[in-house]
């Protein structure tokens, strides 16, 4: 008795070979697609990031429809994927399905009428039964796919998008219609029965193997049989697995720069003679200074030029790189107001008075210690802890801003008046704010999770940085933020 399923197994080999440990979601998803087997109306294919859910697609979806144009016996097949994340709206995302279908189907080249605008759901609709559903060959099977690759980072989603994609297939029966994302929701499309297929993490065995394979596998080492550099490479790259899957290699393609920036060092001594291939304990004990310094896979991550503790990299990894990006990326305006949030923080509010409002009457502070802050510091009470080292406390946004007023013409316009590299405040606050935010260097406490507008003058904010990284950001624009606290 013969199968009802009519996979293309020779097909499908050639597929399984390009994409290793990777056979069972080819075959599944096959059987779901090809117009012969069981092809579903809607799927959903899901995992995390580089787990192979795009590429197996793109591959398998391309493998089909050259073996059905090909071949006169073989079903149509034709297909269309749509990057979702390239797609700035809604609208812009049902243009660009539309302009993906009329390419696949070379609508306009055969003389039929020009493809309407489509600003809704309701329009794509139409315009997709049009092509897909009256226009198509009806003698014989065929099967259109539309892909959504990554609709999870559509923006500005409609709340009924997904649902209402999800019923194109009932109204045009030869679409199956895919959307490829990280992590469906249990009523993501309000459809039941929606077959999903699941792409997980590769395990260690898994990335060994496909590295182990062109185009990872790297050339033989001088003086060493190319079997022996195979299996000092299958050995290494488990070795760098162990070392660094967690902070470097949480994905293939991050594994795989990590032992290629690893491997000329890490195979240096058999190059040189001093190690034989066979030798990896040797060989690992000689390398695994490069499995601990981050620098390796990094460079940038350090500014040292010799060798230093791990407690002076932190340092200064969190310190001087931080404070200098920061100085160089932020425009002056951010600047001058995560300084501001920075006091606000760690000044009592009831020193503000007597710190800023003499700026309203025109005077000019003096600096070299003889300011109020200092000052107040030698009447106050004696910390055993500088208030600097504390954690920073919530503060009202409208009092980080008068703070910004009331100082940023002493800030901006000191001695150094007419200087040619002086910066200039753009007076746009609100961009400025929205900025620090969405780089966490300001934090929303309170309220829902953090949210709500970020302009709200009685919201509640919380500086996102230390005391090294202000202090670096404060003398970049020649302000020494220490003379401003209050101890």
């Amino acid at each position: 008795m013969t199968s009802i399923f009519e996979l293309p197994d020779d097909l499908l080999a050639a597929l399984i070979e390009s994409f290793p440990c990777r056979d069972a979601q080819i075959r599944a998803l096959a059987t779901l697609l090809y117009p012969r087997a069981a092809p579903c109306r809607n799927l959903i294919i899901h995992g995390t990031e580089a787990t192979g859910k795009s590429a197996v697609t793109l591959r398998l979806l391309e493998a089909l429809s050259s073996a059905s144009s090909s071949d006169d016996d073989a079903p149509l097949f034709n297909y269309a994927i749509v990057k979702s994340v390239e797609c700035v709206t809604a609208r812009h995302l049902y243009e660009r399905v539309v302009g993906a279908v009329g390419d696949a189907l070379q609508w306009e080249s055969e003389g039929r009428p020009a493809v309407g605008r489509c600003e809704t759901i309701a329009a794509l609709t139409v315009e997709l039964t049009k092509m897909l559903k009256y226009d198509q060959p009806q003698e014989r099977d065929s099967r259109f796919v539309l892909v959504f690759d990554g609709i999870d980072r559509q923006r500005e989603p409609p709340p009924t998008l997904l649902p209402a994609l999800a019923r194109l297939s009932e109204i045009i029966p030869n679409l199956t219609t895919i959307f490829i994302l990280t992590a469906p929701s249990p009523s993501l499309l309000r459809v039941s029965s929606v077959p999903q297929l699941y792409f997980p993490p590769y395990t260690k065995s898994e990335y060994v193997t496909i590295l182990s394979r062109p185009p990872y596998l790297p050339p033989s080492l001088p003086n060493t049989t190319p079997q022996e550099t195979t299996d000092l490479w299958t050995r290494f790259t488990a070795a760098v697995h162990d070392a660094l899957a967690k902070p470097a290699s949480r994905s293939l393609p991050g594994l795989a720069r990590s032992c290629a920036a690893l491997w000329p060092r890490f195979t240096a001594p058999v190059a040189a003679g001093t190690h034989r291939a066979r030798e990896f304990s040797k060989l690992l004990v000689a390398a695994r200074a490069y499995f601990q310094d981050e620098a390796v896979l990094e460079p940038g991550i350090t500014l040292a030029k010799g060798p230093i503790s791990a407690g002076e990299k932190e340092a200064r990894s969190s310190s001087s790189s931080s404070s200098k990006d920061l100085a160089a990326l932020l425009p002056p305006t951010a600047r001058l107001l995560l300084i501001a949030a920075y006091l606000a923080s760690h000044n009592a509010p009831r020193h503000d008075q007597t710190i800023f409002s003499t700026w309203h009457s025109g005077r000019r502070r003096r600096r070299g210690g003889g300011g109020i802050a200092h000052r107040i510091t030698k009447k106050a009470k004696h910390r055993k802890i500088a208030r600097k080292l504390l954690g920073p406390s919530a503060f009202v946004l409208e009092r980080m801003v008068a703070i910004y007023a009331a100082t940023r013409q002493e800030w901006v316009n000191d001695e150094n008046d007419g200087a040619e590299n002086q910066p200039t405040v753009d007076g746009d606050v609100g961009m400025a704010i929205a900025t620090l935010a969405s780089l966490r260097l300001l934090v929303r406490v309170g309220g829902a999770g953090g949210a709500g507008d970020t302009m709200d003058r009685g919201g509640k904010w919380r500086v996102g940085v230390g005391w090294e990284v202000v202090r670096g950001v404060g003398r970049s624009m020649g302000v020494e933020v220490e003379e401003w606290l209050v101890e």
